[in-house]
């Protein structure tokens, strides 16, 4: 049996994003919201002869699974946020679920842009009035979804951090350790994210859906089903392909993620005319940055000191400090 041992007073990496455990709740709300109204589509389409109204069903399980994998990713994230395992925090972990939620969404797209072309040249009959109906009603679910999950998804927020260091002297080498433990902003959380994304993507599939299905009532233009499936299945996989970019910006911990607080570090060293010799920053949750700064000065000072001019930079939750006695460019 493997016990863990409890963090170290004021050393925390408790790096969750804002509102993690109701943005969890609003999760389980949505996936019981639309697997209900996932199995009603795609019987109906199948029953109905509509590929749009079956592609939008097909989408909506794959909504309906990207919601368990994101709320299992909160679930997850929140037991284990003090496993001392997971080295900085398990923060990321719900950019590792968005991650997988893209992935899967990809593959749905490639599988409903098949059977959408397989349909324009193998046309089958369709019963308008109750794939529109169906339709509708899946519409309505999945802006009810959407209104659920449409606040907090792209917020950006300040954190208040309260400061500690452990100082190692080693004649003109210093390094010194700040983490915070703080009530964690509200900032981009990928996994609501990947959540309200899928949502707003199976609202438009219903929508082309919706639109398909009037044009061949009114026209006869029974391709338009068909082909409002496969424009459907391209802008799924486009969305998809932004989504694994970003969250695998965030998990290959690429310089670009913490582009403006290095920039930020940067200026608030330069006055003390050290030079910055190393800077590493990546994100660690939602709104929240390590760093490792590497310094070099004539006359260092204590690592604590240059801890304090960092301390406005409110994103930064871990940071190292490495000072080293030398003549600064």
């Amino acid at each position: 049996m493997t016990t863990y041992s409890p963090q170290t007073p004021g050393h925390d990496h408790f790096f969750l994003g804002g509102d993690h455990q109701r943005n969890e709740r609003k999760v389980w709300l949505v996936i019981v919201l639309t697997a209900g109204m996932m199995v009603v589509e795609i019987v109906a389409g199948t029953v109905y002869g509509s590929m749009a109204l079956v592609a939008d069903g097909w989408h909506m399980s794959t909504h309906a699974g990207a919601m368990l994998i994101a709320a299992l990713a909160y679930r997850f994230a929140r037991r284990h946020v003090g496993n001392p395992r997971f080295t900085f925090g398990t923060g990321k972990l719900g950019d590792l679920a968005g991650f997988a939620s893209a992935v899967l969404l990809a593959l749905i797209a490639l599988l409903i842009g098949w059977e959408s072309l397989v349909r324009l040249t193998q046309p089958i009959h369709i019963d308008f009035e109750q794939a529109i109906a169906v339709a509708i009603v899946g519409l309505i679910v999945n802006l009810v979804c959407a209104w659920l999950l449409k606040d907090n998804h792209s917020h950006h927020g300040h954190h208040h951090h309260h400061h500690h260091g452990h100082d190692h002297h080693d004649h003109d080498h210093d390094d010194s350790h700040h983490d915070a433990h703080h009530e964690p902003g509200k900032a981009r959380d990928n996994n609501l994210r990947a959540a309200y994304l899928h949502v707003m993507a199976d609202a438009l599939t219903s929508v082309l859906a919706i639109v398909a299905l009037l044009l061949g009532r009114s026209y006869g233009w029974t391709w338009a089903d068909p082909v409002m499936g496969v424009v459907g299945a391209l802008v799924i996989a486009r969305w998809s392909w932004g989504l694994i970019r970003d969250t695998g910006s965030v998990l290959l911990d690429a310089a670009a993620e913490g582009e403006e607080v290095r920039e930020e570090i940067r200026e608030a060293i330069a006055p003390t005319g050290s030079q910055v010799t190393d800077l590493h920053v990546w994100q660690v949750g939602p709104g929240h940055y390590a760093a490792i700064v590497s310094l070099m000065a004539r006359e260092p000072r204590e690592p604590a000191h240059y801890k304090a001019l960092l301390a406005h930079i409110h994103e930064l939750a871990h940071v190292t400090v490495e000072v080293e006695r030398g003549a600064a460019a």
